[in-house]
Order: structure tokens, then C-alpha cells, then sequence
């Protein structure tokens, strides 16, 4: 018998579930990506957000709420006539800071003390964390970290005062050359070497400090890029060059422009309490004469106008150090337009 022949059944396609809505806390953009809405991520983001409040609340009050303050500088301003009441002088107040020998010399130490802090200071806290970085023991390295911070939470006043124990005219040091038969050196007195002294203070006292984002950038760092380069036959030199400096290198940039922003600001307290250790000529700088001239003096439009000044020069290096930053293809503080 021959049998019927097998006719085959046309294969239906399978229908295909209808999409899902898009739900009402999304929108999609041009690229076709979904973004969350600004509710959305307000929710998502809302403890964040409430551990930031304090800082930000910081910054509203001390710092964003007194710039409408900055009028003084173009008045002849009196505290019991106010803002508003008193006389406007327009730049009077700037002639008078730069026509001020004392202007100059405090203009002269801060941008002394800055320029030193920068190149002295400034890369330390990089060579501690890569040092603290290769430390292999976790108990080792958790006792180093801890030795290098303590410093920072010691006030100037006792800083000060162990220092000139040490180094002051009748300190450790000066003690031990005269009873070898040698000259008494003091450099807490020394106007020459007082530039040098801040910034080794500084040093003694922040740079341990300092370690903490570079650590946090280094552990940001992939393993697997080490691996991978050690399996290539990279020794800890190439490494290092190759992986962890590029790996640090955009907080880096970061910090460094930042440190620009307020390189006019050497640190009132320090100074402050040495300064007449070596006088006002070699000790005077920008923060101290803004003191001396406005809360001791009362001359308020003169200071404000230096402060001002500050201000103004501050924000142009910033701006300056963040377009150079772009011209390295480097972000900065803020990212360019792409």
C-alpha cells in the first residue's frame, strides 16, 4: 500500500508579548536611554542627600549668604551706620591697600609661602599614600596611617609651642650648639628662614591628613590591571608608572586646582602666632593684614578690598588651572561641554 502522503503544517510565529509600559517615573531622551525623573532620584537619593545637608548648610551660611557683604570694599563703611547708610567711595579703598608699603609685604610672604607650600607640600601627601599603599601588612599599615594622622588634630597653639621648645631661642636645639662651642641659631626668629619654617610646619602637621583621597583614588584602582601588567613581565617601577599614577592622576589634578583657589590663604592662626617672632616685614601676610587693618585698626573698607582682591585672583587661577586641566584632557573640577 502506498501511503498518503504527509503534507507539513505551516509554522506559526510565536507572537511576541507587548511591550511594557514605560513607567511614569522614567522618560526616555534623545539616545533612547532612560532617565529617572528629578522625584525619582530625589527619593533614590534622599539619605545622601540628608548626610550632605550639614556641609551644604555650611557653605549657605559662611560662605554664599556674606558676598553681598564684599559693598564694603567700595565704601567708607561704619558698623553703626550699616550697609546701606554708609558712604560710598567707589575704589578709594583699593588705592589705599596698594599704595601701603605693608600691603606689598604681606602680598610678597604669601606668595612666598604659597609657592613653597606648593612645591614642598603639596606632593607629599602623593609619596605617603603611595608608600602606605605598598605596605603589604594590614596591621602595619593601619599603625603608620594612624601615627601620620594624629598630628592633624593638634591645634596650632600647641604646634607652636613644640616647635619653639625645639627650635625657639631658648629651645632644644640652640641649647645643644652652645654647649658644643657653636653659634645659637633660632630659627623661629630668623626672618629668612620663617618661610621655610611654615611650610615644614604645615608639612608635620596636614600631610599624613592629605593621604586620605589619594589612598581612596589607589583603591579605586583595578586589580586585574596589575595582574595583567605583571603577567606581561612589568616589574613595580613600570607598574607603577603605567597604572597607579594615571590611575591617580585625575584626583590629583582635582585637589591641585583646588589648593590654587585659596593659595592667598597661608593660614591665619599659624602665622598669626608667630609673627612677632620675626616681625611684621617678614611675618605679614594677606590674612593677618586683612586682620590687623580691619577688626584692630577698623579700617573695614580697606580690608574688605584686599579680601576682595583675594577673592577675585583666587577664582582666575581656578578657572585658569581648570582650562589648562581641559587642554590635558583632563576633567578638573568640572567637566568641559563634550
Amino acid at each position: 500500500m502506498t501511503s498518503a502522503p504527509v503534507t507539513s503544517r505551516p509554522q506559526v510565529a510565536e507572537s511576541e508579548p507587548p511591550p511594557s509600559p514605560t513607567p511614569k517615573t522614567r522618560r526616555v531622551d534623545r539616545k533612547g536611554a532612560s532617565k529617572l525623573s528629578f522625584a525619582a532620584r530625589f527619593r533614590r537619593d534622599r539619605v545622601m542627600l540628608l548626610l550632605v545637608l550639614p556641609g551644604f548648610l555650611y557653605f549657605v551660611v559662611f560662605h554664599w549668604l556674606p558676598i553681598p557683604g564684599n559693598i564694603i570694599a567700595f565704601e567708607d563703611y561704619q558698623p553703626y551706620l550699616g550697609f546701606i547708610d554708609s558712604v560710598w567711595v567707589g575704589l578709594d579703598n583699593f588705592a589705599v591697600a596698594f599704595s601701603d608699603p605693608a600691603f606689598w609685604y604681606a602680598l610678597r610672604n604669601t606668595l612666598v609661602i604659597t609657592l613653597m607650600q606648593l612645591v614642598l607640600f603639596f606632593p607629599v601627601p602623593i609619596m605617603l599614600a603611595l608608600l602606605l599603599n605598598s605596605i603589604m601588612s594590614p596591621g602595619l599599615k593601619k599603625f603608620v596611617q594612624s601615627v601620620i594622622y594624629l598630628p592633624h588634630f593638634l591645634g596650632w597653639v600647641i604646634i607652636i609651642s613644640m616647635f619653639t621648645q625645639i627650635l625657639g631661642p631658648t629651645g632644644a636645639i640652640p641649647d645643644m650648639l652652645a654647649a658644643l662651642g657653636l653659634p645659637r641659631i633660632s630659627p623661629m626668629t630668623n626672618p629668612e628662614t620663617f618661610p621655610l619654617l611654615v611650610t615644614l610646619q604645615t608639612i608635620w602637621k596636614d600631610a599624613g591628613w592629605g593621604t586620605i583621597m589619594f589612598l581612596a583614588a589607589l583603591a579605586s584602582i583595578d586589580d586585574e590591571l596589575y595582574e595583567a601588567a605583571a603577567v606581561d613581565g612589568a616589574g613595580p617601577w613600570r607598574r607603577m608608572w603605567a597604572i597607579t599614577i594615571p590611575g591617580i592622576m585625575p584626583i590629583v589634578i582635582l585637589l591641585l586646582i583646588l589648593n590654587l583657589g585659596t593659595a592667598l590663604s597661608v593660614g591665619f592662626e599659624q602665622i598669626i602666632l608667630q609673627r612677632n617672632n620675626v616681625g611684621a616685614e617678614a611675618g605679614e601676610v594677606l590674612d593677618t593684614y586683612v586682620f590687623y587693618h580691619g577688626i584692630v585698626d577698623g579700617q573695614w573698607g580697606t580690608a574688605a578690598a584686599v579680601g576682595l582682591v583675594k577673592g577675585v585672583v583666587g577664582l582666575f587661577l581656578v578657572l585658569g588651572a581648570n582650562k589648562l586641566a581641559h587642554m590635558f584632557g583632563q576633567d578638573g573640577v568640572y567637566s568641559r561641554d563634550r
